[in-house]
């Protein structure tokens, strides 16, 4: 049983690290045009709803389209409005890892075929230059997930009996509500949603977790996820205090839509042309929650940005007040962000030099006269 759980904790961190490699090499491969791209499909938050949801399907994270959106608040390219239909989006991109994992990595069980792959992965990786060496570590983390998840689901027979579905809280609206309690911690430690939906996944393969034991969890991860945004946003700008708490308010109304009708979904969910499993039907409610509630929240992006602006209200505006150490994370925002503060820095010199010379400008007339 030791050796399973052994096993089983490092399956997760396999699958964190193959997440987070890959991620990497993909927002390297993107580079400035993924940017430019989210610019310019930002206009309108129906727009940047799409455009979120594009960018983090191909990217795999939520978290650096958000951090973008935020950069380009700040450097008043989009306002705090039109950056919510990117959040929105993000939330259903964000969803595609499920299907991966499902899909790809526990029907096709890929674990084994993965190895060779990582092994020439790792080779590009470490002597390939350029556009090669991106791909290639792209490939060897989305290896390293494809083995991570292979190592979870052959330790979870050793840890059989350990968890079963009468030791976790029940079918009740209390017991769910303490299984999402216990997702969102899950996501809160684990700083990912994708690998706690990875575990619920696994889970209810093997007969560990009911499909409504499952679904409430996933639930509460998407809302843990959001933990982590405000955490990093506590010490940051207004822009960046107000993105992390629309975040966590538009997961909250998630939750809200999602929960109560967790028994009406489920024989729909389980009667789809894709599968009739609980693992197509976990994930097809955790892409389906989301974008109900990308959609409802859509038309109400004006007042929702009011409610927001008005929680987390205006300061002193600063010179620096752009250069937020969260946009460190992404160098394109980070320098879009250093070029504005540049800019207003100029204009104030500007100013100040003018107001200092006007006396001596004004001596200069009078003498001149």
């Amino acid at each position: 049983m030791t050796g399973g759980i052994l096993g089983f904790l490092g399956g997760i961190g396999l699958f964190l690290f193959g997440m987070e490699t890959m991620t990497a090499a993909l927002r390297s491969l993107a580079g400035e045009g993924l940017r430019r791209w989210l610019l310019r499909m930002t206009r309108t938050p129906l727009r940047g709803a799409v455009s979120g949801a594009a960018i983090t399907a191909m990217v795999q994270s939520s978290t650096a389209v958000t951090i973008m959106a935020i950069g380009f608040v700040g450097a008043g390219l989009l306002s705090f409005g039109q950056s919510l239909g990117v959040l929105f989006g993000a939330n259903v991109g964000t969803t595609v890892t499920g299907w991966i994992v499902a899909m790809v990595g526990i029907k096709l069980k890929l674990g084994t075929l993965a190895l060779p792959l990582l092994f020439l992965a790792a080779l590009g990786g470490i002597f390939g230059e350029g556009r090669l060496a991106r791909w290639c570590r792209m490939l060897a983390g989305l290896s390293l997930l494809f083995i991570g998840l292979d190592l979870m689901q052959s330790s979870v027979a050793g840890i059989e009996g350990l968890i079963t579905p009468d030791q976790l809280p029940g079918e009740g609206w209390t017991g769910r509500l303490l299984m999402v309690l216990l997702g969102l911690g899950l996501a809160a430690i684990m700083h990912s949603s994708s690998a706690g939906v990875a575990m619920a996944l696994v889970f209810l393969g093997s007969g560990t977790i009911s499909f409504p034991q499952a679904a409430a969890a996933v639930i509460g991860m998407d809302l843990g996820t959001t933990l982590t945004g405000i955490m990093a946003s506590a010490g940051g700008g207004v822009e960046m205090r107000r993105t992390a708490l629309a975040n966590f308010l538009f997961n909250i109304g998630t939750v809200a839509l999602a929960f109560p009708v967790l028994d009406l979904v489920s024989p729909v969910l389980h009667a789809t042309f894709l599968g009739q499993d609980d693992q197509t039907a976990l994930v097809l409610f955790h892409t389906l929650f989301n974008l109900v509630g990308a959609l409802v929240f859509l038309p109400l992006t004006a007042r929702f940005a009011r409610l927001v602006e008005r929680l987390v209200p205006d300061r002193p505006v600063t010179l620096a007040a752009a250069l937020e150490p969260g946009l460190l994370s992404d160098p394109g925002t980070a320098l879009d962000a250093a070029v504005r503060t540049a800019d207003a820095m100029a204009v104030a010199a500007g100013i100040a030099l003018s107001a200092a010379l006007a006396p001596l400008w004004r001596d200069i007339r009078i003498c001149t006269l």
